[in-house]
Parts: C-alpha cells; structure tokens; sequence
C-alpha cells in the first residue's frame, strides 16, 4: 500500500455503505458523512444536530469535504509507525503516524481507530461505534484543517459571546478553563462558541473568531459543583466524589459529555462574533503559597508578558495537512509573533491567586456582560 488510494480499498475492504448520509453545514464548509452503520450515523446526527441539513445547498459555493466512517474490528497493519510527540505535561501514547504519498495515517495508539488524512480522502475505520468520539473529532478536524489552511490561529481555549463581542478562557495545563465557562454558561446572556478549541483571525474591525462544534468533556468534579451539571451524576457516584480530597478531586480523569442543548437551551450557541475580551487562568489550587492568596483578575500588556501565550497556542498536531499536500511535525515553533500580533487588539486578562470560579463569574459578567440582551444571531 503506497498511495492513497491502495489505503482507502483496504480500509474500505469488501465493506458497504449505506444509503443515507448525514449532511452537515459549518462556516466556510459543508461536510458529508457516509459509514456502513445506521447506528454510528443516528448517533452524529444528535449530537451535531445544530448543524444538520437536509442537503448540501452550499454545494459549488464553499468546500465540500466527505468523511467515511468505517465500523469494523482494528485493522492491525505492521507499517513503521512513528509516536506523535505529545505536549509538555501529557503522559502515555496517544497518536502514531505514517506518512505516504499525499496523505498520513494516524493510529490511536489506546483504542486501534485508524485514520486516512489526505487532500482527497478523509476515512475513519475501526471501532467506531465504541469510538464516536473520535469520529466526533476527525469530523471536526476537517474544519480545523480548513481554517488554518485560510490562515486562522488555533488557540487552546473556551469562548462564550453576547452579541457581536466575545471571551476567550484559557489556562495551564489543569487550569479549569471548561469548568469556568460552564459556571458562566449559568447566565443566559452568555452563549456558547466552542470549548477547547478557538480559532483567531485579524480582520478589518478587529479580531473575527471561529468556534468548533465540539461539546465540552469535563471531569466528575466539575459536574459536582455545577448546580445545572450535577444530575449527569448518579446519586452514589455524587457521594463517592463528595468523600475525595480536594486535590484528589482535582486531579481525578473521567470525562462526561456536556450536551449545551440538552442543558442549556437549543438557541445557546454562538455565531460568529468579535474576540474583544482574553483571560488567561494563572491561578492556583492545592496548598502552595500563591494557592493561598485571594483570587485577582488583573488586565495585562501582553507584549509585556508573553509567557502567558504558552497558555495560548496550540499545535495543529498530527491531523493537519498544508493546502499543498504537506503535513506538519510534532517538533514545529509555534509563531508567537503571529499570535501577539492578534492578541495586541483584544483586552488581556490574567487570573491569580487561588481557584475560586465564583469570583471569577462575577468579575467576567461585571467587566464583560451587558444588562441588556443583545440580539443574536445562530450558526
């Protein structure tokens, strides 16, 4: 197998697809979805619903791109894979790479899903059904590609608007960012963009920014002390987390979806405003020094402080693919001139001193949220 296409027929087997597809409509472009299983195509169907169309009626007009999602047993193929290095503070394997020509293969190294990135094809293939969420994810990294293809910045952060105006939420690693812009979610004048994915661009009257469709996936503690999230939680399962340390709490990994929809309200998601506003979670919790000072949200020159951009950017990893044909490497320099550049219009913010999401929901809706509800305007 040395093309691209030798790859798709193996993938593809003697597999056939069904009928239906599931149709998709996102800023800037449309997306098919085909698969050999009316189960996995029910299950994305829910869960972009927001999104769906009956057919593609911007088809000649934006990017067209279809994702075939395969569900089978992982296909175990002896090929020179390569461990995708992973960012500082991130343990274990994740992704493993091999390019060919005009496109990579990506292995998720704990669950056997297989992937064909190339300009021509985009196709999942193992278990998928069990896996959705990283269907979920290679659908949505096609409109990742897209955007950084047309030069937009990827940012490691939330975002929420009123209006044309939005705010960014960004943190270092275990800052709480998800867990902040659910407690804000709390105020209906708030709608949702995106959760761990923003994209930036500078325009003409400021900064544009673009969300990805991706719900939030936060830890059990978060859920416990959201008020709104808390029933995701079955009764013992509340009591068990009750009992933890804090820390233990903190630190505790077992992701529950977030259905904005389901729990916020259907009309709760964003357009596509501008980026007015950045706050960056340099705050702290557990028992060290800072951890024990109160909680401060402070404007800051981001020139004079850059270190907090590490906080910022993100990589394209393993997935992107240049409008060329050309994929990146996981040992790339992010460009943070670029990034300062961007970030110099918009009012930056740094949070310190110790976790306290409550002070923090009431100095981001004194600064930033109007009394008067503004008109939206949905995807």
């Amino acid at each position: 197998m040395r093309t691209c296409a030798e790859v798709r027929s193996a993938m593809l087997g003697d597999v056939a697809l069904v009928d239906a597809t599931l149709c998709l409509t996102l800023p800037e472009i449309g997306v098919v979805v085909r698969s050999n299983t009316p189960a996995l195509l029910a299950e994305l169907r829910h869960y972009f619903r927001h999104l769906v169309v009956t057919r593609n009626d911007d088809a000649g007009t934006v990017p067209m791109i279809e994702v075939i999602a395969i569900d089978r047993p992982p296909l175990e193929w002896a090929l020179p894979w390569q461990d995708w290095l992973r960012e500082a503070g991130k343990q274990g394997k994740k992704d493993a790479v091999v390019d060919i020509a005009g496109g990579r293969l990506i292995r998720k190294v704990r669950t056997g899903m297989l992937f064909l990135q190339s300009l021509d094809y985009a196709i999942a293939a193992g278990p998928c059904l069990t896996n959705s969420n990283q269907v979920i994810n290679f659908i949505n990294n096609q409109y990742m590609t897209l955007l950084q293809q047309r030069g937009w910045m990827i940012c490691h952060a939330a975002a929420l608007s009123q209006g044309e105006k939005s705010i960014a939420i960004a943190g270092f690693s275990g800052g709480g960012k998800s867990t902040a812009m659910l407690h804000l979610m709390a105020d209906d004048r708030l709608n949702y963009i995106t959760n761990d994915r923003l994209f930036i661009r500078a325009a003409t009257d400021g900064v544009e920014v673009r969300g990805i469709p991706k719900l939030p996936r936060v830890n059990p503690g978060t859920l416990l002390h959201n008020p709104r999230l808390r029933p995701l939680l079955a009764p013992g399962r509340i009591a068990e987390l009750q009992a933890l340390p804090m820390a233990e709490l903190w630190q505790l990994e077992q992701k529950y979806d977030v259905d904005i929809a389901s729990w916020y309200g259907g009309d709760r998601f964003s357009s596509q405003p501008n980026l007015t506003h950045f706050i960056v979670l340099n705050w702290s919790h557990g028992r060290s020094p800072e951890a024990q000072q109160p909680t401060t949200m402070e404007r800051v020159d981001i020139d004079a402080r850059p270190e907090l951009l590490d906080a910022i950017m993100k990589s394209s990893g393993p997935f992107y693919q240049h409008a060329d044909g050309t994929f990146c490497t996981d040992h790339i320099q992010l460009p943070r001139q670029s990034y300062l550049a961007i970030l110099r219009q918009v009012q930056m913010f740094e949070v310190r001193g110790k976790v306290d999401f409550s002070y923090l929901q009431g100095a981001v809706v004194q600064r930033f949220v109007t009394t008067k509800h503004p008109t939206k305007k949905w995807l």
